[in-house]
């Protein structure tokens, strides 16, 4: 008879459960790659800590542009990465090189946010990092925060909220705590989710967010399936949506921009779909024609006035 550290309790699409408690990541931790000045791209990047106490830190990214001397203050976007609420780093390759490319393409500062994992750190401390994490960028409001970056280059009435998957879901839930909580000395002007998360996908995957949630509020907790009180409460002017063909996410993100349409909300929302596409494809190349078309519509909606 096979001894409990070794029988398998739950097995999910990220992990699986054994008997003892145990939690079994399938994918090894990602390769990080260190912050770097990018000729490539026209970017530089630093690292900085937050908080140790919980540990969240952020890569911070900066267009070549920013050096010169006539140059304006830049309009921010915080970024929130994806992949499952458990897996992958804002330091790894694929964010890294997205937020670089879309740093000097859009002429922006990007904050890109890490923060706890499963099941190091059970949801919901990627929903508190990520919020401790913009409150610290908000702090640079007034000239005086901890980070020269921000302090010289952002421009705080022009922010940004992103994120991509489950960085999308996180996008969300951040931009309604703006509209609810508030942001002092900020302006959120929009949010962007690509191809985000959200409850209803199937039961499997409503499963996967409640076990790695403990605190949960079941299958109507407001950050797996937002009420529309919540929707009417978003904290920015536009919200951009995209969906991929192909992706299994595609119906819960139709749903939410349905739903964020008949809330009462007051800004302007906007759909755009990728055909033949599945999820997160953009990452496998970001210079594949219709990655390239994604980031043109993503930086666009930055540099939109």
């Amino acid at each position: 008879m096979a001894s409990s550290d070794s029988e398998i309790a739950k097995e999910f699409r990220f992990f699986r459960v054994y008997k003892d408690g145990r939690v079994e990541l399938f994918e090894p931790d990602c390769k990080k790659i260190p912050p770097s000045d990018d000729p490539t791209t026209g970017a530089r990047s630093k690292d900085v800590v937050i908080s140790s106490e919980p540990p969240v830190s952020a890569r911070i990214f900066i267009p070549y542009e920013a050096q010169n001397p006539n140059q304006k203050k830049l309009p921010l976007l915080f970024y929130v990465h994806g992949s499952g609420f458990c897996r992958r780093s804002a330091f790894g390759p694929r964010y890294h090189n997205f937020c670089s490319v879309v740093s000097a393409q859009a002429n922006a500062i990007v904050v890109s946010v890490e923060y706890g994992l499963f099941p190091d750190r059970p949801i919901p401390a990627c929903y508190e990092d990520s919020w401790a994490a913009l409150n610290w960028v908000a702090s640079h409001a007034g000239g005086n925060g901890p980070e020269p970056w921000l302090n010289d280059h952002a421009r705080f009435g022009r922010v940004f909220i992103g994120g991509g998957s489950a960085g999308g879901n996180i996008a969300h839930t951040l931009a309604f705590r703006v509209g609810s909580i508030g942001l002092p000395c900020v302006k959120v002007v929009g949010v962007i989710m690509v191809h985000p998360f959200f409850g209803g996908t199937s039961p499997e995957e409503d499963e996967l967010w409640l076990y790695m949630c403990p605190t949960n509020g079941g299958l109507q907790d407001p950050r797996l399936k937002p009420p529309a009180e919540d929707l009417a409460r978003l904290g920015c002017e536009r919200v951009l949506i995209f969906v991929a063909e192909k992706d299994f996410l595609k119906p819960v993100a139709m749903n939410y921009y349905e739903d964020l349409k008949k809330s009462g909300w007051k800004g302007t929302v906007e759909l755009v779909e990728t055909h033949g596409e599945g999820h997160s494809f953009y990452f496998d190349n970001l210079k594949c024609e219709k990655a390239v078309e994604l980031i043109n519509k993503f930086v666009s909606f930055v540099t939109q006035l």
